[in-house]
């Protein structure tokens, strides 16, 4: 079989895999990859794990139905509705063999069989910032990446039930090219499965850390010390631009740690829609020193930090997303 038959066959294989019986299979394989089944009412892409899910029990719930903007520091969608019940999240990470167009293909064909309605559904830049996405709609800055890479759909299972299941879907392609599927699905208080995962949830043990990888730190160092700069991996920021939790930014610690005479910048860039030079310069400054004082709790001298913002002011990059990066300068 040559290359561009082989692309073709792999696009078509989990529609192929659904019709054929696909909840089961997947079902099967999400339980030895991550401890949990696919929900019930929506299974998982074939070639997908699931990496986090989680239950939280009788919670106020807003579903967005619109685009999202931000008003006086806080994101708030065009469109939406509040609603209450078991929400049920769900994380899966998708090999990388596939595309996030390819996720998404998946899902709305899964919808379309299902007879699921759809509310509201974006895709790419239409979407808006995947910060807003990641950090204030689902509170997970794994979601974080370039916003032409992003869907996201609302739906339900059936608009004549009084207590119809809704969803949320956003499929996410990051800069380093993982793709990760996030559901979340809000159901009447008290459901069956809602107590079946609780259940399961208390009775996990603690997730043991991974070590660090010593060569991501020395060919971040190595790289650094080559081309004089380095674009950090996509960091999530809170809306009022702090950081929104631990940075991954061990391997640059490492490499500081490795060599004690490196003295660098750290370098934030913010553009986004509707706001002045002053207000990105400042956002950006904010977020550079929110991510030293990061590393200056890891351990770093701060002496050998320095924290800068450019705002819009420096928008080309080699590759990748270049309007919200953080990247690290020698001094």
């Amino acid at each position: 079989m040559n290359f561009g038959n082989y692309q073709f066959v792999s696009r078509l294989l989990p529609l192929a895999i659904l019709l054929l019986g696909f909840p089961l299979v997947s079902a099967a394989q999400s339980e030895v990859a991550g401890g949990f089944n696919d929900h019930s009412l929506l299974a998982g892409f074939a070639d997908s794990e699931i990496i986090e899910r989680e239950l939280r029990s009788d919670i106020n719930y807003r579903i967005v139905l619109g685009t999202l903007e931000r008003v006086r520091g806080e994101v708030i969608p065009e469109d939406f509705e509040r609603l209450r019940g078991d929400v049920t999240k769900i994380t899966y990470e998708v090999s990388q063999e596939f595309t996030g167009e390819d996720v998404y293909a998946f899902y709305q064909e899964q919808l379309t069989a299902k007879n699921y309605e759809v509310l509201y559904s974006c895709g790419g830049r239409e979407c808006g910032s995947s910060n807003y996405w990641a950090n204030d709609i689902f509170g997970n800055r794994i979601l974080y990446g370039p916003e032409r890479n992003q869907h996201f759909i609302a739906f339900r299972v059936n608009s004549a039930l009084e207590d119809s299941p809704y969803f949320s879907l956003y499929i996410i392609t990051r800069v380093n090219r993982k793709i990760y599927a996030h559901i979340e699905i809000v159901e009447p208080t008290g459901t069956q499965e809602s107590e079946q995962i609780a259940a399961k949830i208390e009775s996990e043990e603690p997730q043991v850390p991974e070590q660090l990888d010593g060569a991501a730190a020395s060919n971040l160092l190595q790289r650094l010390q080559e081309q004089g700069s380095v674009i950090l991996p996509p960091i999530s920021f809170q809306s009022n631009d702090s950081l929104a939790g631990p940075a991954d930014v061990e391997s640059l610690v490492s490499a500081l740690n490795s060599d004690l005479a490196l003295s660098i910048y750290v370098v934030a860039h913010l553009k986004q829609d509707g706001q002045s030079l002053q207000e990105l310069m400042q956002r950006s400054l904010v977020r550079a020193n929110s991510l030293r004082q990061g590393l200056i709790a890891a351990g770093i001298d701060a002496q050998r930090i320095e924290a800068t913002g450019v705002g819009p002011l420096a928008p080309n990059c080699a590759s990748g997303n270049c309007e919200e990066r953080v990247e690290i300068v020698l001094r």
